[in-house]
């Protein structure tokens, strides 16, 4: 009869303490992605309070009902949109759950959308969406995804320095039942063909530091990006062309389909 040897205690040792520090990175991460969204909202929220008080003075110095006009409705405008950043960052950071749940991805969609408006437009980034309303719920960690999301979208807007498209689709996979589609693509520089087989190593990145923004990301890297998206039972892959851009594609598991398969 032969006896079963156990763990070493060093080993188990071992493992508990990096389960413990991949918690504590996700955990910093999580941080990071967060204080990256408010120093990016509070950027467009001041303008928004321009806005207001130039509108303001405006209304103050003009009498006539067409000029006070003009600017309660702009005053008006600026405040909803402020109103509705303020609502984005407080929802992100109230809803800390890291749980997998059924989740939207057109609202992940939405929301990431409304943090990033001011700077694509400052980087004269146009938007396009190609969103079908009727995609299934995907079993995943809204958190989670957000974060991936908005690493790739800067990602994108850092590949187009002068300007450019970011095409955002979302339907379900033709080929597959079980899975949800999501593909950011940009029309930007493109990757080198041999870099994309390391495109997803830790460490490496086809930049050589942070923009004239600051940015260099979300503290959520591609491989990290991929490590999430792997952690849902998904898939993440990379297109690239040189010259004419670059998409990302993930293929996310439908709720009803990944409780079935857990």
């Amino acid at each position: 009869m032969e006896l079963q040897s156990k763990p070493q205690p060093e080993i188990t040792d071992l493992v508990a303490q990096n389960q413990y520090l991949k918690n504590e990175m996700k955990k910093m991460q999580s941080m990071a992605a967060l204080g990256e969204l408010t120093g990016t909202a509070t950027h467009e929220f001041n303008n928004m309070l321009m806005t207001v008080i130039n509108y303001a003075k405006l209304g103050l110095r003009n009498r006539d009902d067409a000029s006070r006009d003009k600017a309660l409705t702009k005053i008006l405008e600026a405040s909803e949109r402020a109103a509705q950043i303020t609502n984005t960052i407080l929802a992100q950071a109230k809803n800390r759950s890291e749980s997998f749940e059924p989740t939207q991805l057109n609202e992940i969609i939405s929301s990431s959308l409304v943090l990033l408006e001011r700077e694509m437009r400052k980087y004269r980034i146009s938007i396009e969406t190609q969103i079908d309303e009727t995609t299934p719920k995907v079993h995943a960690s809204g958190n989670q995804i957000g974060r991936v999301l908005l690493n790739l979208l800067i990602n994108a807007r850092q590949a187009m320095p002068h300007g450019g498209t970011i095409l955002i689709r979302l339907c379900a996979c033709r080929d597959d039942d079980n899975m949800v589609e999501l593909t950011v693509r940009d029309s930007g520089s493109g990757i080198e063909r041999e870099s994309l087989p390391k495109i997803f190593d830790p460490y490496f990145s086809t930049k050589d530091g942070p923009d004239e923004s600051g940015k260099g990301g979300t503290g959520l890297g591609l491989a990290a990006c991929k490590e999430v998206i792997d952690s849902h039972r998904g898939r993440i892959r990379v297109e690239s062309t040189v010259g004419v851009g670059t998409a990302f594609i993930i293929r996310l598991p439908i709720a009803g389909s990944a409780q079935a398969a857990a």
